[in-house]
């Protein structure tokens, strides 16, 4: 009973969070400026926005997913889809993943039979992919464009293909580790179980493309005024700004990054459009699905838990 008095007490903190967040956010601007910001966006590439960040929520899924592989407990992708989606909806705004993201995946999972270590070598999973995404995707930009790519980092040409390179080296010394190391890699007190060869491809095939989804759908909004890996360069830098900064949902730091890096190329009401697409708009589809899993599930789920308390 207590430990399902402390789960519901997480996620209202959650939904409540969430809810002012973006009510902060929105008071920042007039309805008629985000109006115009998303008028002034031909019809074309905001549904293509839309599109692409659909894609990413898609990848975010296939995150979880094999995740579920990796610690052993393979349940079905719809279960793995609707526990990723409700807590990335709402974790990307409220920030903090570990704690925000990771108590709505909790709840779902536990329900489903994991343990909590289980469920924590789970979200660790899903970190690792989100940096070898990352990392992945700005060698990529460095390397093939170097010019570019390295001028928003502070490079020279030089410079920003060595460190591309270094950035896929990463990647590749993880597959290596993978392939030809069995057990835990140790760094201090910090372990992590390496996956398969295959989980450990997967991850940074399906990492890439979750961020190259994210920067098609910000180079969308742009309408063209920036190219499309200039605008994936500064997105990169912009979120890896974000993610240091622990501001939820990187607010203002995201855009404050961009609108640097790109100058005039990124308008404000471009990037307003961009939180709205990728944040405000998942946002209260995570909550209506948070709450509805709860109404559907949740008196089973507690059932399950007193049963196995007694």
């Amino acid at each position: 009973m207590k430990r399902t008095h402390i789960l519901h007490a997480l996620i209202a903190l959650a939904v409540l969070v969430a809810g002012w967040l973006l009510y902060r956010t929105l008071a920042q601007y007039s309805w008629d400026d985000i109006r115009d910001s998303v008028a002034a966006i031909p019809k074309r590439n905001f549904a293509l926005a839309l599109a692409f960040a659909a894609c990413s929520y898609l990848c975010l899924t296939v995150f979880d997913f094999l995740a579920l592989h990796y610690v052993g407990k393979p349940l079905s992708y719809p279960r793995a889809a609707l526990a990723s989606f409700t807590s990335l909806a709402i974790g990307h705004n409220v920030g903090v993943a570990a704690l925000s993201s990771g108590a709505v995946r909790y709840r779902f999972y536990s329900r489903w039979g994991l343990d909590a270590e289980e469920i924590a070598k789970l979200i660790l999973f899903c970190g690792v992919t989100v940096g070898l995404g990352l990392i992945t995707l700005a060698g990529l930009c460095l390397i093939l464009l170097p010019g570019t790519a390295g001028k928003i980092a502070g490079l020279g040409a030089a410079a920003s293909v060595t460190l591309g390179m270094a950035c896929l080296g990463l990647g590749a010394g993880y597959l290596a580790l993978a392939a030809f190391v069995r057990g835990e890699v140790k760094v201090r007190n910090w372990r992590f179980a390496l996956p398969t060869l295959r989980l450990a491809a997967l991850q940074i095939l399906v990492g890439t493309v979750n961020f190259a989804c994210v920067a098609a759908c910000l180079h969308q909004l742009l309408n063209g005024e920036a190219g499309y890996m200039e605008t994936t360069a500064a997105y990169v830098v912009g979120n890896l700004t974000a993610l240091v900064s622990h501001v939820p949902g990187g607010l203002g730091v995201l855009e404050a990054t961009i609108g640097f890096l790109l100058g005039g190329s990124a308008s404000i009401g471009a990037l307003i459009a961009f939180r709205l697409v990728y944040f405000f708009i998942p946002l209260p589809l995570g909550l209506v699905s948070l709450l509805a899993s709860e109404t559907l599930l949740g008196s089973n789920a507690d059932a399950g838990l007193r049963k196995g308390a007694s």
